[in-house]
């Protein structure tokens, strides 16, 4: 066949005609009756709506209600949107449609399909997520939490650091400090210092070289954190140099505790509060960021300051109960012990993870 180009056209009809033989020729049909699959085209957060999720139907036929499975998510079918930003009630195969109901954002080329109920989609959706920690753990970067163990299983024989410190004499003191370190199973290389905040080339030459960032009172810089989850690489923060050393010489002996760490979920506004009999306060939010998740931990803000914390006791939406609201949206929370919320009070829900 001759080339083709888009700009000109030049190509494009024979392509086309191609195409349409191949299908014959292979019997590529749809068939409407099937459940729906396809693919997702992109994929966005929209502050009104919530998640936006292209998809185009390759196979069957794609309904509101229907459960589906979209990459890491799955969710029930709230609604869909045409290419004329019509809301429909079924999409048939070849249809690009807009849906709405996912609670987060899947990535382009994802696949979906559809289920038959939610419980079999959470099952799935779970056990994608499991093989996927297995997958990282297995071929990730060396982390001192699981230092130990790569080292009996033969795969570590070096644990390379790159130490980033406030000044150059705690870089000389640390580089002492940790010399003095000795293990039969693993040898310690320091493999760069410097002074200064952690920057994103340090976290890429981690990634690069298999090593562990330390940062000694320092904090890290710009995109670099973002890199360091996308590159899986382990970067610590230490006050006392004697706190690296037992850190280190814990985690070559398998005795490392896990280290816990506070993630944002999201954040919601309180804009009105009301008295229930027999359940107390419920304030009036709107969603600002992420999502609000039911038994969830919390803290109420108010001014900059905290004013209780506590956890997520009850989540409406309307008058249902919902296991979680997702950014845009009003919804009512009932937060734990607490009944001195105030309109203008802000809701921070976070998760504490190893």
């Amino acid at each position: 066949m001759r080339g083709v180009c888009a700009k000109t056209g030049q190509g494009s009809y024979e392509l086309l005609e191609m195409l349409g033989l191949d299908s014959v020729l292979l019997v590529l049909r749809a068939n409407p009756s099937a459940d729906a699959r396809g693919v997702v085209v992109e994929a966005e957060r929209s502050k009104e709506s919530g998640v936006l999720a292209t998809v185009l139907i390759q196979d069957g036929t794609l309904r509101v209600g229907d459960v589906v499975v979209v990459g890491d998510f799955s969710c029930k079918v709230r609604a869909m949107i045409n290419d004329r930003g019509q809301r429909i009630k079924e999409a048939l195969p070849s249809m690009p449609v807009e849906i709405l109901g996912l609670p987060g954002v899947p990535r382009a080329g994802d696949l979906f399909y559809v289920v038959k109920d939610e419980k079999t989609a959470r099952e799935i959706v779970e056990h994608k997520q499991l093989g996927r920690q297995k997958e990282e753990m297995a071929g990730g970067h060396v982390t001192l939490e699981h230092l130990f163990e790569e080292i009996k299983a033969g795969k570590v024989e070096e644990l390379k650091l790159i130490i980033k410190s406030d000044v150059q004499g705690s870089v000389e003191a640390l580089r002492a400090t940790l010399g003095t370190i000795q293990s039969k199973n693993v040898q310690l290389n320091i493999i760069h210092s410097g002074i200064g905040d952690i920057t994103e080339s340090d976290v890429m030459l981690a990634a690069a070289s298999n090593a562990v960032v330390i940062g000694f009172h320092v904090s890290i810089v710009g995109t670099a954190n973002e890199a360091a989850e996308k590159e899986q690489v382990d970067v610590r923060f230490y006050e006392i140099i004697y706190e690296v050393k037992t850190a280190i010489e814990q985690a070559m002996e398998g005795l490392l505790k896990p280290e816990l760490k506070e993630m944002s979920v999201g954040m919601a506004e309180v804009r009105q509060v009301f008295k229930v009999s027999k359940i107390g306060t419920i304030a009036g939010c709107t969603v600002q960021k992420g999502k609000i998740v039911r038994n969830f931990q919390c803290r109420v803000m108010r001014n900059g300051v905290k004013v209780h914390e506590g956890k997520v006791e009850s989540l409406k939406r309307f008058k249902d109960d919902a296991r979680e609201v997702l950014e845009g949206f009003e919804c009512g929370i009932g937060v734990s012990n607490f009944d001195e919320v105030l309109p203008g009070d802000r809701i921070e829900v976070y998760e504490i993870q190893k």
